[in-house]
């Protein structure tokens, strides 16, 4: 059996470099790919090391300078990346964008699977009111015509449709903290609609594909069939401010949904869920990033679009806000980017 001062000459170098590691990052997250599978081996030498130690009898002195190395050394492969406000704004700043950049081309298939229906259901609503009748039930539609006879400056509740647009109005003005519980209610609607669009595509695609589709249908639909009634001013007034982010939200999460349909479908040489698990790190930024636009939109909802604010500065202010959304998504973090990328997607990333 080797004594332990041959023990402690042959592997005394190991361990001082892994305590050099563990000195200088703590976490091992923070490390580069190469270092962190050099400090894994060294890891699994501290521990076999450890054990014989413990097995031969070797000093209490020894066996305990082993253990802690061995227990920060696990402490710093198996910790968990914090969640920290600096992360939020690299997901804001860098991460997103760059995600949404990354899958240019699924984003531009949903929105296709999305506008085409829309500019199909607007088409057929304005022309026939029984195609919106074959879409919403009749009191649905009567009601729809109702609440965009007047400007939309009023008490608002939900139809209850599932779809992007569930508001009425009333002409009566709001209870106090009215907005707020508005508001609410339209972060749960609308981020019910991105999870359908989203999580659905787990059914290779498929999911994503009908959401969006009928999603953009329906609310064509609404718009054509509220034009149609002689109202489309009042409904282009209040949905065109927010619609900015709440539809480019829908877009993107339906595009996160189709890549990772897409990565179960053509997998290439990995398994299915390695093939997902490849992309994880992009699909959780677009998922994060359309959150977040769904939030500006129910904040944009609930309080500007259904204020008494003159019809001409919501018009206004409208091509200033798609202006300021498509601007970051080809934009943002173009300088972190490179850098972002050759992480491929790496969950714990923003």
């Amino acid at each position: 059996m080797r004594s332990q001062n041959d023990l402690v000459a042959a592997r005394k170098p190991a361990w001082d470099e892994l305590d050099t590691l563990l000195a200088r990052r703590p976490v091992m997250y923070q490390l580069a790919p190469a270092e962190i599978a050099r400090a894994a081996s060294l890891y699994r030498g501290i521990c076999a090391d450890l054990m014989r130690a413990r097995a031969a009898g070797y000093s209490a002195d020894l066996v305990e300078s082993l253990d802690a190395l061995a227990t920060r050394g696990a402490a710093a492969l198996y910790s968990v990346p914090p969640y920290r406000l600096s992360g939020i704004g690299r997901l804001v700043a860098v991460g997103f964008p760059c995600a949404v950049r990354r899958h240019a081309r699924f984003v531009a298939i949903a929105a296709t699977l999305f506008v085409l229906p829309g500019i199909l259901g607007f088409v057929g609503a304005s022309r026939s009111r029984g195609f919106a009748i074959g879409l919403m039930s009749q009191a649905m539609v009567e009601q729809m015509e109702e609440s965009y006879r007047t400007a939309r400056t009023g008490t608002e509740r939900s139809l209850g449709t599932g779809s992007a647009t569930t508001t009425t109005t009333t002409t009566e003005r709001r209870d106090p903290g009215a907005e707020s519980t508005m508001a609410a209610f339209y972060v749960y609607n609308n981020v019910g609609i991105a999870f359908r669009c989203f999580a659905t595509g787990i059914l290779f695609g498929l999911g994503s594909v009908f959401f969006l589709a009928y999603n953009g249908l329906l609310i064509g639909a609404v718009a054509g069939l509220v034009t149609a009634a002689g109202h489309g001013r009042n409904l282009l007034t209040f949905m065109v401010s927010h619609g900015a982010f709440e539809l480019t939200a829908i877009v993107i999460s339906g595009a996160a949904g189709l890549v990772m349909g897409y990565a179960l479908v053509d997998a290439g040489s990995l398994t299915r869920w390695a093939s997902l698990r490849a992309r994880a790190g992009d699909l959780f930024r677009m998922i994060m990033g359309a959150a977040l636009l769904l939030l500006l939109a129910a904040a944009v909802e609930g309080y500007w679009s259904p204020a008494p604010i003159p019809p001409a500065v919501k018009l206004g202010v409208a091509p200033l806000l798609y202006a300021l959304v498509v601007g970051y998504l080809l934009f943002a973090g173009r300088q972190g980017e490179a850098r972002v990328g050759r992480q491929g997607g790496r969950g714990d990333e923003t």
